[in-house]
C-alpha cells in the first residue's frame, strides 16, 4: 500500500451507486482543505485496500473511509467521521458519535440495502472530470 497517499483519507465507495456518486460530488466540494482522495470499491484498488484492512466487501459494500497507517471506519462511522473532518454544518453530524456502532448501522444499513432501488444503478463506474482525476486514486 505504498502507493498510498499518506497525508490524505481514502474514502472507498460503491461506484456503481447514484446515491454514492452523489455523496462524493458532495464531499468534493465540501472538501475545502483537500483532505480526500476516492477509490470505487470495485476498483482493483479498492478492492486491495479492503483486503489490506480486512474489511469483508460482502458486509460493507457501500463506504469505507480509510487513514492509512491511522485507522479506518466503516458503514455509519464513515459518514460520521468524513462529517466532522468537513466541518461547518456537517459536524452537527458528530452528534451521532455517542451512540454505539450497532444503533448506528440500523439506519445505515437500511438506506444501503434500499440505496439501489430508490437512487438507481449506473452501469460503470463514474469517470472523473479532468479536474476531478486528481481526487481518484487508480
Amino acid at each position: 500500500m505504498e502507493q498510498l497517499p499518506k497525508d490524505k483519507k481514502i474514502i472507498l465507495f460503491d461506484g456503481v451507486c447514484n446515491l454514492c456518486d452523489a455523496t462524493v460530488q458532495k464531499v468534493i466540494k465540501a472538501d475545502k482543505n483537500d483532505v480526500f482522495r476516492f477509490v470505487a470499491l470495485q476498483s482493483e484498488l479498492g478492492k486491495e485496500i479492503a483486503k489490506h484492512i480486512g474489511v469483508d466487501t460482502s458486509k460493507t459494500d457501500s463506504i469505507i473511509l480509510y487513514e492509512p497507517g491511522v485507522a479506518y471506519y466503516v458503514k455509519a462511522e464513515a459518514g460520521i467521521q468524513i462529517a466532522k473532518t468537513i466541518g461547518g454544518i456537517y459536524t452537527a453530524l458528530g452528534l451521532f458519535s455517542v451512540f454505539p456502532n450497532w444503533l448506528k448501522n440500523i439506519g445505515y444499513d437500511f438506506v444501503a440495502r434500499n440505496r439501489y432501488k430508490w437512487y438507481g444503478k449506473k452501469e460503470s463506474c463514474m469517470i472523473p472530470t479532468p479536474e476531478l482525476k486528481a481526487k481518484f486514486l487508480e
